[in-house]
């Protein structure tokens, strides 16, 4: 027997990805053939030029007739299938080679590795598929989608063997939103099924395909139905089993019935006793039910597994990091904050590129209150050496208005990396929240119409010059933005800004819809971080008071993020007027506890607690306060004391 391979590929519009993908497998495939099926980029033109034999396929709905007809121009021994949002890991070459010279087997699993979210910022997840077999006449895909030849084979061959070849990789990235947006796959992958299930009701794996795609398509409770219909009809040693299990959970969980899934983990624990994902999600759901102390033991358990065998697909991080990173947080609500560091430091061990635990570990640490102690903190457990390092922090203290210790980190990746127009005008915010106005200003200057962030500029430009009473200056800008096109509630703001400068002691109030309340948040929170309030409350004062019913408890804890105490427990008492939820009543218990109030603080807490009796930090922190409260009674108890002592005791000479 020969061991020559081809490469065989659909493809359809897909010049973005094909060159990676052929690149990844020179020197190891005889020949790549390429079936396009309607391409209108330079597809076809890209494969014929890196070597690939092109066909051309009318398109009928069908991936099956398209696969078929890449394996009739076939001439290798091998068949190798792959697609161009996909490639064969390097390490893997040799691995292919070395099992393409076993003579006994028919085909292999081999282990793919899927990159699923957002472009910058994806998760993987590992699953066995089967793409590696012997090319046969007899050998042919069946299916419009989610197109089988495993089962075709054994069919034509009852004596074929199978083996899993988890050594052979490849790397998926078509579950990355932006390659399923642009290439529109849940709704083509929805309507191809729906067909595909009207001739063949009764096909248990094209309906759990289906679930999968309903679940993709966000429609959870429809996902769960017709998979719990598919699990009902499935052995457990199917290979997809586990995964099925684990939408279901998925399609529950994420539609909001926590406890729908956990029923389906408990019964999938029965069958899959070291399933982490299994474990994973159920201490998930049990968090959002507030069941602390089993969430955690969930969470746990996921942590203490072993290393997880292919076929479960199981999502990275659910041994490690992700589950590490749900125990800080559970750490967090009950307050024990060096506990949920150490989970946090944990979860960053296991996966350094896990921003949300790092992102965590920094608002712990508080960096716009004490920039100092943060940089110390985080230069003790990270390497921040690097400028990639040095600006990812630089984004995590901008989001967290952090904005001395963003502009620090940013200036010194300076000359590192050639700024684009978004860093720029980062940096010219945080000159401005800095006061380095001068600064800020020649950024600011460069900025042209041409310029798709220009309204932007000019906006911080204009915000620039009336921080410093510059009215003329204000004028002249707010001229220049209107000449842009604004929208009403955006000129609205700007008028809020000019009229903030008369000194008039009636004025007309100007209201806002949501996009100008948004802004004006933005505005408060910068003017609040430049110990501004006067100005701020200023503004306030010149808006249709309705237009901030909606948006008063955002306006509080502005205020009291800024520590802007009484004018937060000032709103705070107007809001809960109306509004008797427990965050609102925690809050203003904090805000008493730190202005010294122990009887107003102990009050508020108690209301909390009335209103939601599941939130363990509002027990912790009434519990603290009784500690506090104590112990003040005890020093006022023994100055009093020493008081009384001193007043007291006789004078020598008196008691001569």
């Amino acid at each position: 027997m020969g061991n020559r391979i081809s490469l065989c590929m659909i493809v359809k519009n897909e010049a973005d990805n094909i060159r990676r993908c052929l690149a990844s497998v020179k020197g190891v495939v005889d020949e790549i053939i390429v079936v396009d099926t309607g391409s209108n980029d330079t597809t076809p033109q890209v494969a014929l030029e890196l070597g690939a034999k092109v066909y051309h396929f009318e398109w009928n709905d069908n991936f099956s007739d398209a696969r078929n007809l890449s394996l009739a121009k076939a001439t290798g021994d091998w068949i190798l299938f792959l697609d161009a949002d996909e490639e064969l890991a390097q390490e893997s070459k040799d691995a292919l080679l070395k099992r393409t010279d076993e003579q006994n087997v028919e085909g292999y699993f081999i282990r793919i590795i899927n990159h699923i979210g957002k472009d910058g910022w994806t998760e993987t997840c590992p699953d066995l598929v089967f793409r590696l077999f012997r090319n046969r006449p007899e050998y042919r895909f069946h299916g419009a989608i989610h197109e089988q030849i495993a089962d075709v084979i054994l069919e034509r061959n009852k004596q074929a063997v199978y083996c899993i070849a988890e050594e052979i990789i490849i790397v998926h990235y078509g579950y990355v939103d932006s390659q399923i947006d642009k290439k529109d796959k849940k709704n083509r992958n929805l309507s191809i099924i729906q067909k595909e299930l009207a001739k063949k009701p009764g096909d248990n794996l094209l309906k759990y395909h289906y679930g999968v795609e309903l679940f993709r398509a966000e429609r959870y409770l429809e996902a769960a139905e017709i998979l719990v219909q598919v699990a009902n009809h499935t052995d457990p040693n199917t290979i997809y089993f586990p995964k099925l299990l684990r939408y279901i959970v998925l399609s529950y969980y994420s539609a909001g019935e926590p406890n729908k899934a956990l029923e389906v983990i408990r019964q999938g624990i029965q069958f899959f006793p070291n399933y982490a994902d299994l474990y994973y999600y159920g201490g998930l759901s049990h968090l959002e039910l507030k069941q602390y102390m089993k969430a955690t033991e969930f969470f746990l358990q996921a942590v203490a597994l072993p290393e997880q065998p292919s076929q479960y697909a199981s999502f990275a991080g659910v041994r490690g990091f992700r589950s590490l990173y749900q125990l800080g947080r559970i750490a967090e609500s009950f307050l024990n904050y060096e506990e949920a560091l150490r989970y946090y430091l944990a979860s960053l061990r296991d996966n350094p590129n896990f921003l949300p635990a790092l992102e965590n570990i920094i608002q712990i640490l508080e960096p716009r209150k004490n920039p100092e102690y943060t940089k110390e903190c985080l230069e003790k457990v990270l390497d921040l050496s690097s400028p990639q390092a040095r600006f990812i922090m630089s984004n995590i203290f901008f989001n967290q208005k952090a904005y001395r210790l963003a502009l620090e980190f940013l200036e010194s990746t300076s000359g590192t990396t050639s700024a684009s127009a978004e860093i720029l005008l980062r940096k010219a915010f945080c000159l401005i929240q800095q006061r380095r106005f001068l600064e800020a200003l020649i950024i600011l200057s460069e900025y042209t119409p041409a310029s798709p962030i220009y309204p932007l500029a000019k906006f911080n430009e204009l915000f620039c010059f009336w921080l410093q009473g510059k009215k003329r200056k204000v004028q002249m800008i707010a001229g220049e933005l209107r000449a842009l096109g604004l929208t009403e509630d955006t000129d609205n703001v700007l008028k809020l800004l000019l009229r903030s400068q008369e000194k008039r002691k009636t004025f007309r109030k100007i209201p806002l819809g949501q996009d100008g309340v948004n802004l004006l948040l933005d505005i408060t929170g910068r003017l609040l971080d430049l110990n501004e309030p006067e100005r701020a409350n200023e503004l306030y004062k010149r808006v249709v008071p309705e237009c901030l019913v909606d948006r008063k408890w955002d306006i509080i804890r502005l205020y009291h993020e800024y520590g802007y105490l009484e004018k937060a427990a000032e709103l705070l008492q107007e809001y809960l007027e109306v509004n008797h939820n427990g965050e609102a009543y925690f809050l203003l218990g904090e805000i008493y506890r730190e202005l010294g109030n122990f009887v107003g603080a102990d009050q508020n807490y108690r209301y909390a607690i009335e209103q939601d009796p599941d939130q363990p930090r509002y027990y912790i922190s009434q519990i603290r306060l009784y500690e506090s409260w104590r112990e003040k009674i005890a020093e006022e108890s023994v100055a009093r004391e020493h008081d009384g002592e001193f007043f007291n005791k006789p004078s020598e000479e008196g008691s001569q």
